[in-house]
């Protein structure tokens, strides 16, 4: 027995099927652990190299995905995989998101083989209504990948006919919509939050379940919120009164990340065995991660029967977060034999972008020890490590960074520096994953030249943190001309911003301040003259040396935001914006981070306002 145990823990897990066991004078191994595919080619055994290339990827090839039908998997090892990123994900502080944004979100979703996308919560505001339509609309109706995947368009709603209403608004463009409904079934939550007795709450469910299916959806999924504290009778009561209504997944969350995987695990199965009619749904897990646990009460959950996962990119989320969908996914693709066998239909390929997209549009960061997509997840700095990893990278690497696309290595040896052209830092750009259009590449490249101008060597690190500052941003509204500051101990600090209107018009402002940076923002204030709140501010180098590249992020708060409603209270809250800018100087990277964020909230404020004069319009016209 102990050396079957070893035997299974000491095996290295590149992929999700076992690698062809090489003859013991083939360099395999090495290959089967990282060996870039133009190493191959460059190698004098590049023939027998490259039909051992070809054997690997077959070997890793999936089945195909199952076709998709609302209430049931035609092959009982496939999970799908539900990303509610843009709905509980959003809901951090600070994580606002525009429509624009959530969009190419939503887009890099589908690129990463998401089966169900849950856009949005369209109750709580005018803008994520607006927001989840046009990602129905487009996403919902795009084909993407090898196989042509559309994925399930889906929008939340609390177990009443105004939300369901709004929801099925917003998701009824998607070639697969679904309505997603929710109401408490713990003692505690129906007794001090709802203030309705169990019967109440099952009448209520039973009748909003069948409220959506009679709209036209047809693929409607109902969660008893605070299932992992719920009592077990009502529990399956509940769930065998919505099916009868016709709800076709059933979502088991465990709302406050209570449950120990093993509690989590029985919960599952629990339902699965006593829940009459419940071969006609699919169940689900969504699990929060108050006690670092969302991701292993997942895995217990799906290795119990469930075969739809609920999961955010990088596991962002409300208080502790969610599931991570990384850390799960390639958890199934890891030890998927463990798993009696489960797979997924993601291109983890696509993780690593998923993940810095994410970072840049919500403004919340992945701590450097995060497992999969943190900085330090692939990074080897011990002496011991290091000696493994040059003689056999399986020895402490138990996926390949390549499997999540992460790529540092560059094959065709080009170092960018001033005197790189354009075709040359394009290239680049592809290789890091990076697909962009060709104004969105001039405006880059200008940026990238002025950094070229004052570093020798523009790194990786260099080229995103550009990136991020030019691409990943809000619409631009106020942009920045030109900013001076004078400070030091033998002056008053002071700072004269130059900002562009939204006419064209340039604004010159200066104001004193405690530090250059305080002077700044003040004169941006001046001009900008909304009233906001500085929540949260940090600065970091995007690399090591004193020419390094300074990210700063910022989180604002303002009154234009009072339409929002929260998913789970349906209480009104000021919803906060993040920010993010890039430059060499601090100064220069604190104001454009302090204009993104103020860039989202004017956008959000005017959606906001031309929806609320479109229905007060509309309302004019009805009484008259």
């Amino acid at each position: 027995m102990a050396s079957s145990l070893l035997s299974s823990s000491a095996k290295p897990c590149y992929s999700a099927t076992k690698l062809p066991t090489p003859s013991s004078r083939a360099p395999a191994p090495r290959f089967a652990h990282g060996l870039s595919a133009a190493a191959v080619r460059a190698s004098p055994r590049a023939p027998r190299l490259c039909a051992l290339a070809r054997n690997i990827r077959a070997s890793q090839q999936q089945p195909r995905r199952p076709e998709y039908v609302p209430n049931r998997i035609d092959d009982p090892n496939y999970v799908r995989i539900f990303d509610t990123t843009l709905r509980d994900g959003e809901q951090s502080p600070g994580a606002t998101m525009t429509s624009a944004e959530k969009l190419v979100i939503a887009r890099q979703l589908a690129r990463l083989g998401v089966d169900i996308i849950e856009a949005g919560f369209p109750a709580s505001s005018p803008d994520d209504l607006d927001a989840v339509r046009s990602i129905a609309i487009e996403v919902g109706n795009t084909p993407v990948g090898e196989d042509g995947h559309v994925p399930v368009i889906c929008g939340l709603s609390r177990c009443n006919k105004k939300d369901i209403d709004a929801a099925w608004e917003a998701v009824r463009h998607a070639r697969r919509p679904r309505i997603h409904t929710f109401i408490a079934t713990s003692e505690i939550h129906m007794q001090h939050k709802l203030r309705k007795t169990p019967e109440q709450v099952v009448a209520i469910a039973r009748e909003m379940v069948a409220y959506a299916r009679s709209l036209g959806c047809t693929d409607v999924e109902f969660s008893p919120e605070d299932a992992g504290r719920s009592n077990r009778e009502f529990l399956y009561h509940i769930l065998e009164e919505v099916i009868k209504a016709g709800a076709t997944t059933l979502n088991i969350p465990d709302t406050v990340g209570y449950n120990l995987p093993y509690e989590f695990g029985k919960l599952i199965a629990d339902i699965k065995a006593n829940t009459p009619g419940i071969e006609n749904a699919i169940i689900s897990t969504h699990c929060q991660n108050d006690l670092g646990l969302a991701t292993a009460n997942t895995l217990a959950g799906a290795r119990a029967g469930a075969r739809q996962l609920e999961v955010t990119i990088n596991g962002i989320g409300e208080r502790a977060g969610n599931a991570s969908l990384e850390e799960v996914v390639m958890a199934i693709k890891c030890r998927g034999e463990l798993l009696d066998g489960l797979y997924t239909g993601i291109n983890s390929q696509h993780i690593t972008l998923a993940s810095k997209m994410v970072q840049e549009h919500s403004g919340l960061l992945v701590q450097p020890h995060k497992a999969i997509v943190g900085a330090n997840a692939f990074a080897h700095e011990s002496g011991i490590h290091q000696d493994g990893m040059l003689k056999y990278k399986g020895t402490y690497e138990i996926i390949s960074p390549d499997d999540i696309g992460l790529t540092r290595a560059n094959e065709f040896g080009i170092v960018l520096g001033k005197l790189s052209g354009s075709h040359a830092v394009r290239s680049k750009l592809a290789e890091l994953g990076y697909e962009i259009s060709d104004k969105e590449f001039m405006d880059f490249f200008k940026r990238y030249k002025e950094v070229a101008e004052k570093k020798k060597r523009v790194t990786d690190e260099d080229i995103e943190a550009l990136l991020s500052d030019e691409i990943f941003q809000p619409k631009v509204i106020w942009s920045l001309a030109d900013v001076q500051a004078t400070c030091g101990t033998l002056c008053l600090t002071t700072a004269t911003v130059k900002l562009i209107a939204p006419d064209g018009e340039e604004k010159v402002a200066c104001s004193m301040g405690t530090g250059p940076v305080d002077a700044a923002y003040k004169a941006v204030d001046q001009i900008i003259q909304i009233p906001t709140v500085l929540r949260e501010y940090s600065m970091s180098s995007v690399t090591e040396g004193i020419d390094a590249i300074a990210t700063t992020r910022v989180v604002i708060t303002g009154d234009v935001s009072n339409n929002s409603k929260h998913a789970l209270t349906g209480q009104s809250f000021n919803r906060s914006f993040s920010g993010s800018g890039a430059s060499m100087d601090v100064v220069v990277s604190s104001v454009r981070a302090y204009l993104s964020a103020l860039n989202k909230m004017c956008s959000f404020a005017g959606i906001a306002k031309a929806s609320s004069e479109v229905h007060e319009s509309a309302s004019v016209q009805s009484k008259e």
